[in-house]
């Protein structure tokens, strides 16, 4: 028997709340199989399960909001015998003003979709749930969450404001993201000796192949600039794989795979940096694809949790258009991210002559327990190597 655990879903998440179960007890299920949602500051997220078995036993309730580590469900695994592990707890209980149920003595009845939560308006698992509990319909609220979608807050918001209690301030959503973000970057800082190398990259070449790779292109096939650059990214830490891993409590742990973060700004405010699995194995094709969708999900709040919680590096940008340089700051467990500037003409000395050139400057922010800068100036020279040949990429 193996214990089904709340996954930690990023550096700023510290509990999720179930929203969703996609499976029941006696259901097979195979590794990279979603089994439930989990609400979290940052959207809905889709959670896999990574091995395969049968559902034993589901122990967490609908509503819960559980802490990372906190056991969700039992697998069985093919041929075991049915014998509960040793290892888990009782649930954690709801939150308050949750009725605490027995997942065994009073099973959660599916919700039924009813006039109080049509559908076609985007809106959590959870904030349509709760909707229909309180017979408020959906099309009446204004929801404050990724996209413009409806979340929990927003239908308790409408609740409590019934009440003779003060009106929540809007954005309730957002300031808990801009917390939870606000809490992990502190302790990014604090816990993580960073250093910071810079350097500015001629995209001449990088440029000119763009333009004439797009020019027979219909837009939707097009590639932008921030392909090019994930995938030098990728590929550079290939080659200085001092900057791609995690450092967990034995030290650093080098990844043999480079799964690329990448931040996205969501509509409204907030940020997330799901990955872009072995981003450095995909065409320049692919990754404009994962790219785009990557983004219209999460813009969406519909994230997988693997994307949330395996990135081995991050790259952020900030689009054409913007200041020149930017430093980040690490998402533990990593060790590393790349920032980009936004690409423009900048001063740069060619043949002992000082041109115009289109050029963006990149900024690698790293763990100083891991490398140190003379790594780190390799990393971004042989970034640079890679833009030069963009037909390699």
């Amino acid at each position: 028997m193996a214990v089904f655990k709340m996954p930690s879903l990023g550096a700023d998440m510290e509990a999720g709340t179930l929203v969703e179960w996609l499976v029941k007890p006696g259901d097979p299920v195979q590794h990279g199989d979603i089994v439930a949602v989990v609400e979290t500051q940052k959207g809905a997220i889709e959670i896999e399960i990574f091995e395969d078995g049968v559902v034993e036993k589901l122990v967490a309730e609908l509503g819960q909001s559980l802490p990372v580590g906190a056991p969700l469900a039992i697998i069985r695994a093919p041929g075991e015998t049915r014998e509960e592990p040793s290892d888990v707890a009782a649930p954690v209980a709801p939150q308050a003003g949750a009725e605490a149920i027995s997942p065994v003595a009073k099973p959660v009845p599916p919700v039924v979709p009813t006039a109080a939560a049509p559908t076609g308006i985007p809106a959590s698992p959870a904030a349509k749930r709760r909707a229909a509990e309180l017979g408020i319909a959906l099309e009446s609220l204004t929801g404050s969450g990724p996209g413009g979608a409806i979340v929990l807050a927003d239908v308790e918001a409408v609740a409590r404001a019934a009440q003779p209690s003060p009106k929540p301030e809007r954005g309730a959503y957002l300031a808990e993201m801009r917390k939870a973000i606000a809490a992990a970057m502190a302790r990014s800082k604090r816990e993580i000796p960073h250093y910071y190398v810079t350097h500015t990259v001629d995209l001449t070449a990088a440029t000119d192949w763009l333009s004439a790779t797009n020019a027979d292109r219909p837009p939707e096939e097009r590639l932008l600039m921030g392909a090019l650059l994930m995938k030098a990214v990728a590929l550079a830490a290939r080659e200085e794989k001092a900057v791609n891993g995690h450092y967990g409590a034995d030290g650093f742990i080098p990844s043999a795979a480079i799964h690329l973060g990448l931040a996205i700004a969501l509509r409204g405010g907030g940020l997330v940096a799901p990955a872009i699995l072995d981003a450095d194995q995909k065409s320049l094709r692919e990754l404009m694809e994962a790219m785009r969708d990557l983004t219209m999900r999460a813009r969406a709040g519909r994230l997988k949790s693997s994307e949330m919680s395996m990135a081995t590096l991050t790259f952020s940008a900030l689009g054409e258009s913007g200041v020149e340089a930017m430093a980040g700051i690490i998402v533990p467990p990593q060790v590393a991210i790349v920032t980009a500037g936004a690409p423009g003409a900048q001063p740069l000395v060619r043949d002992g002559q000082v041109i115009a050139a289109q050029a963006v400057t990149l900024t690698l922010a790293a763990d100083h327990r891991v490398s140190d800068g003379r790594l780190g100036s390799k990393f971004l020279t042989a970034l640079d190597a890679k833009l030069q040949t963009p037909e390699e990429l």
